[in-house]
């Protein structure tokens, strides 16, 4: 199960950090290391990841913030927080954003890895792996390479399109936000990035129009949401 995770961990204490990442690693995920929350997005809205370890106190971008942002454009990636404080408002908090566990500090690396198991387990995070073929609709599609699987042809995705086709398959029959998903792409929610945007969502009707079954919905004031009729 191990090896089809793959982790990003922020954590600002660069000693802890790196004893996590070091552990992590050592057990066979695949790991990256952010030291603040706004690193930890950047690298989230750039490549794949389906589990989640963030520290609540973080400069840049608190761990709850992080949470709140990384739940806009993935409704369902696992998230455990690591938190020094053990009071149980911060917990209600972290649960309501849609946190998954909480570990206080201090822990033993046993417990986090029993905890990552269990979470895996429940949410199926091992399940859909990111760095393998997905299928959307009839039409396969690799993230990883930025390749979908035409009748015709293989086409090789530019860098936005695959982030934002991947955020969509990612958040199938859900809502995707227009300004979150924006501010993870393109890096700022302005007027002229979302004409760009709107210009790539054609792009991926047009190329997705081979299988009449695959639907990107305009959601009036909120943002699109990729549908697959039966």
């Amino acid at each position: 199960m191990n090896k089809t995770l793959q982790i990003l961990l922020a954590e600002d204490d660069e000693n802890l950090g790196q004893l996590l990442n070091t552990f992590l690693r050592s057990k066979g995920f695949s790991t990256e290391l952010a030291r603040n929350g706004k690193a930890a997005f950047e690298l989230f809205s750039s490549r794949p990841f389906n589990f989640c370890i963030f520290d609540i106190m973080m400069p840049e971008m608190d761990g709850f913030t992080l949470a709140k942002e990384i739940r806009e454009i993935d409704k369902k990636v696992p998230i455990l927080f690591l938190t020094a404080k053990s009071m149980k408002e911060d917990k209600l908090e972290g649960f309501a954003i849609g946190a998954d566990d909480y570990l206080t500090k201090p822990f033993s690396m046993e417990e986090l890895l029993a905890r990552i198991t269990a979470i895996a387990r429940r949410t199926d995070a091992t399940d859909n792996k990111v760095d393998g073929t997905l299928l959307v609709g009839k039409i396969k599609y690799d993230p990883e390479f930025r390749l979908l699987h035409l009748s015709e042809e293989v086409k090789k995705l530019t860098t936005k399109e695959n982030q934002l086709l991947h955020l969509l398959v990612k958040n199938e029959n859900e809502v995707l936000d227009r300004q979150a998903t924006l501010r993870a792409i393109w890096g700022d929610d302005n007027y002229f990035n979302g004409r760009s945007m709107d210009v790539y969502i054609a792009k991926l009707r047009k190329l997705l129009k081979e299988d009449p079954a695959i639907e990107i919905m305009n959601v009036h004031g909120k943002g699109f949401k990729l549908l697959i009729k039966d």
